[in-house]
């Protein structure tokens, strides 16, 4: 399944420096997770909305490998753009 990464809430940001931190978040996140970033992020979006004690024993195994990939992705996705409080990455399947 294939996703688009885009970077919200970061204000006045040039385009190319936006294009450029998502490409870092995504390399980063599909170097920690390989080709299963959808699996994960959909069991961990499962878990977060669902509860824990909805999921099975493998669901959970992956939702709790998506925070640590996230945080991250997050990390080489900002490098050089300085903070934004609000700012964060969004997935969205595509």
């Amino acid at each position: 399944m294939s996703y688009a990464v885009t970077l919200q809430d970061f204000p006045n940001l040039p385009a190319d420096a936006k294009a450029d931190a998502e490409k870092r978040f995504r390399r980063a996140l599909e170097k920690a997770l390989g080709e299963d970033v959808m699996p994960i992020f959909k069991a961990f979006s499962d878990a977060s909305d669902a509860g824990p004690d909805t999921l099975s024993r493998d669901d959970l195994l992956l939702a709790n490998r998506w925070p640590k990939a996230y945080d991250l992705a997050k990390t080489a996705g900002f490098r050089d753009l300085g903070t934004a409080d609000e700012a964060y990455f969004e997935l969205r399947t595509s």
